[in-house]
C-alpha cells in the first residue's frame, strides 16, 4: 500500500494548456510535472523565501490527473495513467482490444489490480463489465456527453480578436481558443513525496496567479484542497510505473531502465520560452523526457531521475537557472512475464 498526500484543483475559470505547437486552437488537458514543479518554483520566489540551489524543494509531485467529483460532498474518483503496454490485451476479442487501446486513464480503486498484474479488470469478452467508459477505466459512472460518451472533461472553442495597433492600419484579427473546462465539481490533481512545507507555501500564490496559458486574461484560476489517497501495490514486482516526467540521472540508469523486454513507454521534448521578464524572448534548452505511464525495469529506488538547469549558455541569458525537475514518483508494476 502506497500513502501520499494530494493537492486537488477545482477550477474556478477556463483552462488552456499550451502545446509544444502553441497553437491556441488547441490545448492539453493535463499538465505535465516539470512544468507544475517550475511553477511552484517560480511562485516560491516571490515570498522571499531562500531558494535551493540545486532546485530540489523538498518534494517530488507528479503530473496533473483528472478526477470526478459529482457534487461538493460526493466522494470523488482519483484517475491515474494508464501503463504503456509491450503487447495488445485481449488481442482474441479484437472488439474489446479497440475499446482497451483507448484507454487513458484508470481509477484508484482499480489501479492495484492492473499493478499486479490482473488484466481481467477488463473483462474476457466484450460487454463483461461496464467498467470501459470512453478514455476511463472505473466502477463510477460518468456524465455522457452529446456523442453518449463518459467524460468529464469538456473542450469548447471560442472566439477571440487581437486588437490593431493604434494607427488604425492594422485591421483587428479573429482567431480561436481552446478551453478546458470540468463538469460539476471536476478537476485536476498531484500527488506529492517528501516535504511539502515549501509546496504549502508556493500553492497559496499558484491558486490566485493561476497555472497554464492566457492568465493574463482570466484563465487558469482555482481553489485546491489537500487530503491523502491509498494505492495498493505489489509487495514483489521488477519494474516500475512513472507517474511523472522523467529524465535519468545518468547513462548507467538509463540502460538500467530500459534492459527488460516488458519495458514500455513514450518521451517527450521539453523547452519553451523563458518567462523571466528580461529574458520572455528566448527559449529555454530543450531535453526529451519519458511520459507518465512509462514502464521500466527496477525496484524500490533504483529509479532516481534528476534535475537538469535549462539555462541557455548565451551572454544576454537570464541571471538565474531554469530548474527542469525530472525526478518521478515511482510505483511497483507486475509485468505478465515477470
Amino acid at each position: 500500500m502506497a500513502t501520499f498526500k494530494i493537492y486537488k484543483l477545482r477550477f474556478t475559470s477556463p483552462l488552456h494548456i499550451g502545446d509544444k505547437h502553441d497553437a491556441p486552437d488547441v490545448s492539453m488537458r493535463t499538465i505535465q510535472s516539470d512544468t507544475l514543479q517550475a511553477a511552484l518554483f517560480s511562485c516560491l520566489a516571490k515570498t522571499g523565501e531562500d531558494l535551493p540551489d540545486d532546485g530540489d524543494m523538498g518534494f517530488v509531485t507528479s503530473s496533473l490527473f483528472p478526477y470526478y467529483q459529482k457534487a461538493a460532498d460526493s466522494h470523488p474518483t482519483y484517475f491515474l495513467p494508464m501503463p504503456f503496454q509491450t503487447h495488445p490485451i485481449h488481442s482474441t476479442d479484437n472488439s474489446l482490444a479497440k475499446k482497451v487501446k483507448k484507454v487513458k486513464w484508470v481509477s484508484s480503486d482499480l489501479y492495484g489490480k492492473l499493478l499486479a498484474g490482473d488484466d481481467c479488470i477488463f473483462g474476457k469478452k466484450e460487454g463483461d463489465f461496464s467498467y470501459l467508459q470512453g478514455s476511463y477505466l472505473t466502477t463510477e459512472k460518468l456524465p455522457k456527453d452529446e456523442r453518449g460518451s463518459g467524460d468529464f472533461i469538456i473542450s469548447s472553442v471560442a472566439q477571440r480578436v487581437t486588437i490593431g495597433d493604434r494607427t488604425g492600419r492594422d485591421d483587428a484579427k479573429p482567431y480561436y481558443v481552446d478551453r478546458v473546462l470540468f463538469k460539476d465539481f471536476s478537476g485536476l490533481y498531484f500527488l506529492v513525496e517528501g516535504d511539502t512545507s515549501l509546496a504549502e507555501k508556493a500553492m497559496a500564490i499558484l491558486a490566485n496567479e493561476g497555472i497554464g496559458t492566457d492568465r493574463n486574461v482570466g484563465f487558469g484560476f482555482f481553489s485546491y484542497s489537500t487530503e491523502d489517497i491509498c494505492i495498493e501495490t505489489p509487495e514483489k514486482a521488477e519494474h516500475q510505473i512513472a507517474l511523472s516526467l522523467l529524465i535519468p540521472a545518468s547513462e548507467e540508469e538509463l540502460h538500467a531502465m530500459l534492459d527488460s523486454e516488458d519495458v514500455a513507454y513514450d518521451f517527450d521534448r521539453r523547452g519553451g520560452w523563458i518567462t523571466s521578464c528580461s529574458s520572455n524572448t528566448l527559449r529555454k534548452n530543450a531535453i526529451y523526457a519519458f511520459l507518465p505511464g512509462s514502464v521500466f525495469k527496477g525496484t524500490g529506488k533504483d529509479i532516481q531521475g534528476k534535475i537538469v538547469d535549462l539555462k541557455p549558455a548565451i551572454d544576454f541569458g537570464p541571471s538565474h537557472p531554469i530548474w527542469r525537475d525530472g525526478r518521478s514518483i515511482m510505483l511497483p508494476i507486475i509485468r505478465t512475464s515477470e
